[in-house]
């Protein structure tokens, strides 16, 4: 019997407001939105840029902290086009930098309004 091969995948990411995020995601860091669940109260949404789409999930606020939250990292063909892209979003932090890494890297990261991390990098 043949292996199935997997084509492709879609992270859910848990957050504490569905629009909120996609605002974030779209209007800051240029995803498009594909998809929610629902106009009135939005629960779940896909959104997309590129090849790379993501599914925001709801989570109550009540109980987020135990919420496992995502390290994604994301393979970037131009990484210092896409820091310049975002350095003025107002989501870095302190110690958001461009740099090359001892592993063969050059990335930088941040993490999102309900702290799941994002790393984008190329290879060098």
């Amino acid at each position: 019997m043949s292996k199935a091969n997997f084509l492709n995948l879609h992270p859910v990411l848990p957050v504490r407001d569905v629009p909120n995020a996609i605002r974030q995601y779209v209007d800051l860091l240029g995803f498009d939105l594909i998809f929610v669940d629902s106009q009135e109260d939005t629960r779940y949404a896909g959104i997309q840029r590129g090849n790379v789409m993501l599914h925001l999930q709801w989570h109550d606020e009540s109980g987020f902290d135990s919420v496992e939250k995502l390290n994604l990292r994301f393979e970037i063909d131009n990484v210092d086009a896409l820091f310049a892209e975002y350095e003025n979003c107002g989501l870095f932090h302190e110690h958001t930098a461009l740099r090359d890494t001892p592993w063969g890297t050059r990335e930088f990261a941040f993490y999102d309004m309900d702290s799941n991390g994002l790393t984008f990098y190329r290879d060098l």
